[in-house]
């Protein structure tokens, strides 16, 4: 499931005897780790990228990364950073609220219709900034605690509490907009 090219490290040595090898760790966890992605990035391309970009810094650092507690908080930590990383490299801003809700309004207006009032609360989570969104997915899609995501982000639990009330502050606000306000028929 790896690709190693030359001179990459051997992803298959073990760190000790329970110890999983950073190829048996990834197929595991890969899916998992994809997924997560997508929903902190909002695109396919963009959580491919983002977990690529990870497991390939993890895969070289793996006698560090495989002896921490918990690996998995620490791949997910990289795979933030990359995301936020590229974000910033490309000088890519997020949408706006407002732009959000003028995009999605042609989801309609039954609010008794599941795809829709998902597909509206995905479009106003990807609104938020990346790490709004990040704290926001692990901590109702991942179901992390708060200390458990200040680790993943690598930031302190009052500024995890912080992204998590402002997003969803921020998802709150223009969800309970009223979308039907110019109904035309």
């Amino acid at each position: 499931m790896t690709d190693r090219g030359p001179g990459s490290p051997d992803a298959r040595a073990t760190l000790g005897p329970d110890a999983p090898t950073f190829e048996d760790w990834v197929e595991v966890r890969f899916a998992r780790l994809v997924r997560f992605a997508y929903l902190v990035t909002g695109s396919q391309q963009a959580a491919d990228d983002a977990v690529q970009t990870a497991l390939a810094q993890a895969c070289a650092r793996w006698s560090r990364v495989g002896r921490t507690d918990d690996p998995d908080v620490y791949v997910r930590r990289m795979v933030v950073n990359a995301h936020v990383s590229a974000w910033r490299r490309s000088g890519r801003r997020e949408l706006s609220v407002a732009e959000v809700r003028d995009g999605a309004s042609s989801v309609g207006g039954d609010p008794g219709d599941d795809v829709a009032r998902d597909d509206a609360v995905w479009r106003v989570c990807l609104a938020l900034p990346p790490r709004q969104r990040a704290a926001v997915v692990l901590r109702f899609y991942e179901d992390l605690d708060y200390p458990e995501i200040a680790r993943v982000l690598d930031v302190a639990e009052a500024t995890v509490r912080s992204h998590v009330h402002r997003g969803l502050t921020a998802m709150r606000l223009e969800l309970t907009h009223d979308p039907d306000n110019s109904e035309e028929h």
